[in-house]
């Protein structure tokens, strides 16, 4: 075994493998019965290490958990049209406010559905910059690598995508600092 392929190795071992039952975990509670987690968790793993050949992750477990959230989206997409019952639609766009509070969820629900409804609006490609920079804080490079776009596109989708935001919250009357 080369050098090289055991810091590859290694990097796994410590930065990727011991999330697995956290994000078996977290798919069951999110998309229980839409498809298999262990299945996902696999599937993210190849597409981790794939990603990884072509340059640095610099935050494997988002990386991990977001490529685990984009297969599962994939399937349902899928199978939309054939949605086995009791499968409820999954909002896209749905901010992780597991975290926040019931007086935080009060407080900031208008203006969560209103970032929604401003991130809905843009182009396609703005849309997924903006929604993997902001919402799920990958960096530039992990951006890039995800959507196999250049790092200027990035940087341009996601200055685009933000002026657009703050216009949509101009326009309905909130005051925005730039």
């Amino acid at each position: 075994m080369k050098k090289s392929d055991r810091a590859y190795s290694k990097w796994f071992v410590d930065e990727v493998y011991p999330h697995e039952n956290a994000l078996k975990a977290w798919i069951d509670s999110r998309f229980s019965g839409v498809c298999d987690s262990s299945d996902v968790v696999q599937e993210a793993f190849v597409k981790i290490l794939e990603a990884r050949k072509r340059g640095p992750i610099v935050n494997p477990r988002a990386f991990l958990f977001i490529t685990a959230r984009n297969l599962v989206l994939n399937h349902i997409r899928h199978f939309k049209y054939e949605r086995p019952p009791g499968i409820r639609e999954v909002d896209e766009f749905s901010i992780a406010d597991e975290l926040r509070t019931p007086l935080e969820k009060v407080v900031y629900s208008e203006e969560i559905d209103l970032l929604k409804e401003a991130i809905k609006s843009l182009p396609e490609k703005c849309r997924e910059v903006v929604t993997l920079r902001k919402v799920y804080g990958l960096s530039i490079l992990e951006t890039a690598e995800f959507l196999a776009v250049s790092r200027h596109t990035v940087e341009t989708q996601s200055a685009i995508g933000l002026k657009k935001c703050m216009r949509y919250f101009e326009q309905r009357g909130y005051q925005v600092r730039g």
